[in-house]
């Protein structure tokens, strides 16, 4: 949903997280993915303008940053 949001690719999120593009395909399709990258794919989003949203009683989120 957030790489979605930005209307990046998976090769989008991978460059500008600095991981390979077949570890943003595996961690999406709900494969094994170290914690570093997926800081490192969070902390991207991040900078970009995404907010994840914890856990409010219909579940995790995100949204973009006004």
């Amino acid at each position: 949903m957030a790489r979605a949001a930005l209307a990046w690719s998976t090769a989008d999120l991978a460059q500008k997280a600095g991981i390979g593009a077949n570890t943003v395909n595996r961690f999406e399709a709900g494969q094994d993915a170290r914690l570093s990258s997926i800081e490192k794919m969070q902390t991207a989003l991040e900078a970009a303008g995404v907010i994840f949203v914890p856990e409010n009683g219909e579940g995790p989120g995100v949204r973009l940053r006004k």
